[in-house]
């Protein structure tokens, strides 16, 4: 079981950064991938990046491409999401999720399904 805390949330102005932490704990010998993900108010869960825990290939929804980027601290066992020139409509609680298994796909990893843990989330808000 792999166990999940995010941190870093906060408010922000538009075009200002913010890193959001995520500590993970337990048997991570499975784990396959992380995920962020993000719900903003009244919307579904979107998927935000992902990040493979044995190569550390990454991936981003179009959307975030070249403002944010998503890492890994092997030592500390925290994975990261860098959020740059922000915006108004990133505003969201933002989840970190694991993934475990063998193998998964890049486009289901940007679908909750293979992400069997998630954290509590952190909320991220936007002043425009």
């Amino acid at each position: 079981q792999v166990q999940l805390v995010e941190s870093g949330g906060g408010l922000v102005q538009a075009g200002g950064s913010l890193r959001l932490s995520c500590a993970v704990s337990g048997r991570t010998f499975n784990t396959y991938a992380m995920g962020w993900f993000r719900q903003a108010p009244g919307k579904e869960r979107e998927f935000v990046a992902t990040i493979s825990w044995r190569t550390e290939n990454t991936y981003y929804v179009d959307s975030v491409k070249g403002r944010f980027t998503i890492s890994r601290d092997n030592d500390k066992n925290l994975v990261y999401l860098q959020m740059n020139s922000l915006k108004a409509e990133d505003t969201a609680v933002y989840y970190c999720a694991a993934a475990q298994g063998s193998y998964y796909s890049y486009t289901s990893l940007q679908n909750t399904g293979p992400y069997d843990t998630w954290g509590q989330g952190t909320q991220v808000t936007v002043s425009s």
